[in-house]
């Protein structure tokens, strides 16, 4: 089940990170895994609303291994990342913790990470040939393998049923193109401002990326060049920014402004990714009111596809114990026991499918149906030091202050230059 698109590698370029680097292996002060004394390791994670299932798995790998005892510590995206850097600088990161395709390589090639392959070598319960290739090709560096795949996701078009009923409007369904997409969401737009047809939001996996993936443009080149100048990725943005410009969606700049808008019955539709199954199942407005569909084409099929990657920190004291973790989390077992508990979509082959069966309230099969048409979203070695500048510069485009194409043009240059260090 391996996805068109999904061949892309990280650069085995070197590069220098201002970052302390760390051994990857502590051997001195490690403890055993099977010592009497209780061991205890940290595993970090950016979402609350993934823990609670994580929970039951880590309680369930304590059963089996009573000695070791799992503190699950919840971060924001943000401060998870300053987190890192300032224990990776400081020589106190957590034992064991979430990767992303944006961060690997920082980490990874200065041997801030454990190197596992050792450890996968001599693994019964772990076999990298049950994980899609695009994902295991993400988190090896020089050929070793710093974190195993966790899960993977795509995105998908979540809509208010209720405000369709009352509208009289067909629900989405795989039919849908841009021009029913933009149809639709004038009849769904109230005048007086209380409702809008679809929430445009500045954010890029769970937004601008997938209509510039849907009409052929593109982030970055196979070849590392920037595609924001690329007429086909401006087509794209102006069209996603013109819902803003329009009076279709609220002009959103802010991450957790998003589901609020959901949540309040502002907006009719909007994009979210397979993560925020959980928090939406949970959630009873949403779970009453909403269901989801395939993103619309464009001019072709696109969703944005990436998975997270379980890794150990290189100087953890407790290195086998947080292998042990690892592999149970990476084990058959353990990505089945996170599909059937709706944690996430486990990468484990076969795994997809227990996970659709795991939520009865919304039509989450067609985040498995959009990965035969996924793109692995946009990677290089340094991906944030470039991704947060576009952004940035992307803003004004976005409040209408600035031409879209002139806004493309200051990030593909400012992309080309961030890149051209990489290489």
């Amino acid at each position: 089940m391996l996805m068109k698109k999904l061949g892309l590698t990280v650069g085995l370029v070197a590069s220098v990170v201002a970052l302390a680097a760390c051994g990857s292996k502590n051997t001195e002060t490690s403890e055993p895994a099977d010592s009497s004394k209780e061991t205890k390791i940290s595993y970090a994670i950016w979402d609350s609303g993934q823990e609670p299932g994580l929970r039951k798995i880590a309680d369930k790998f304590e059963e089996a291994n009573p000695n070791i005892k799992v503190d699950i510590q919840v971060v924001s995206w943000d401060a998870y990342w300053t987190m890192l850097e300032a224990g990776a600088t400081g020589g106190s990161l957590p034992d064991t913790f979430w990767m992303h395709s944006n961060e690997i390589y920082r980490y990874g090639s200065n041997e801030m990470l454990l190197d596992l392959d050792d450890y996968l070598k001599e693994s019964k319960l772990v076999d990298l040939n049950k994980y899609p290739e695009g994902l295991n090709e993400i988190y090896n560096i020089n050929g070793n393998q710093y974190a195993i795949p966790k899960d993977y996701d795509t995105i998908g078009l979540w809509y208010n049923k209720t405000m369709f009923d009352e509208a009289g409007v067909a629900y989405p369904d795989e039919t849908w193109d841009w021009k029913t997409l933009k149809e639709t969401a004038k009849k769904l737009t109230k005048p007086d401002g209380s409702q809008y047809g679809f929430l445009a939001p500045l954010i890029n996996q769970e937004g601008y990326y997938n209509f510039i993936y849907q009409n052929g443009g593109t982030i970055i080149t196979d070849d590392k060049v920037s595609g924001y100048n690329d007429p086909k990725t401006i087509e794209a943005l102006e069209f996603y920014t013109s819902f803003v410009s329009e009076g279709l969606s609220p002009k959103v700049t802010e991450d957790k402004k998003r589901a609020e808008a959901v949540q309040n019955g502002q907006v009719a539709m909007a994009l979210f990714g397979s993560w925020n199954l959980a928090s939406f199942t949970e959630n009873d407005y949403i779970r009453e009111n909403f269901d989801v569909a395939v993103l619309p084409k464009g001019k072709e099929q696109s969703t944005i596809f990436n998975g997270l990657g379980h890794a150990i920190a290189a100087n953890t004291k407790h290195p086998e114990a947080s292998w042990k973790w690892v592999e149970f989390l990476s084990s058959k077992e353990g990505q089945e026991m996170q599909a059937e508990l709706g944690v996430a979509i486990s990468a484990y082959e076969g795994a997809a499918d227990t996970w659709v069966n795991s939520n009865e309230h919304f039509a989450i099969k067609h985040f498995i149906d959009m990965v035969d048409y996924a793109q692995i979203r946009p990677y290089s070695n340094a991906t944030s030091k470039w991704e947060d500048k576009a952004y940035e510069l992307y803003k004004p485009a976005y409040l209408g202050e600035e031409k879209v194409a002139d806004a493309a043009e200051k990030i593909a240059k400012m992309m080309n230059e961030e890149l051209a260090t990489e290489k």
